[in-house]
């Protein structure tokens, strides 16, 4: 079945449970994960800092944020019994569901699982769906999961 999942994740609650999803799956399954984190490098950038300070301070701050996230993840895993490795990817403005599918293509995956706030209407047309997007384009079977009880969207 599936031997290879690969899951986004962002170290929120949402993700959080897409994880945990992804490792009852693969308990069963005896699949590998991958987590994936982006780290876009254009997500802070006001305009008004400077291009030195923006490098120097700001995109460190942010790449050791994905570095720990990514850890936390891989240690929660790990903790299943799971093979599990890590993904940082990181670029000027890509869109999360074209990282998550070239992902999965070049690794191999069978499943990508992708926790999803599951917003409708006016939330979902101004904040878009990244877990909607991923499911369009991505080259496998996609498992969206719902965001936790109590987890507003």
């Amino acid at each position: 079945m599936y031997q290879r999942i690969l899951v986004p994740f962002d170290g929120s609650p949402t993700s959080t449970r897409g994880l945990d999803e992804a490792i009852a799956l693969a308990k069963l399954t005896g699949a590998r994960l991958r987590l994936l984190h982006l780290v876009d490098d254009l997500v802070y950038a006001s305009g008004f800092e400077t291009g030195a300070v923006y490098l120097s301070d700001v995109l460190p701050v942010m790449r050791q944020a994905g570095r720990t996230i990514l850890a936390n993840g891989r240690d929660r895993a790990q903790r299943a019994g799971l093979e599990v490795d890590t993904e940082l990817v990181e670029g000027m403005g890509p869109r999360l569901a074209e990282v998550v599918a070239e992902q999965a293509a070049t690794w191999g995956a069978d499943l990508i699982v992708i926790g999803t706030h599951g917003r409708r209407g006016v939330g979902r047309m101004l904040l878009g769906s990244d877990a909607e997007q991923v499911l369009r384009s991505a080259p496998v079977p996609v498992l969206l999961v719902r965001a936790p009880a109590g987890v507003t969207p």
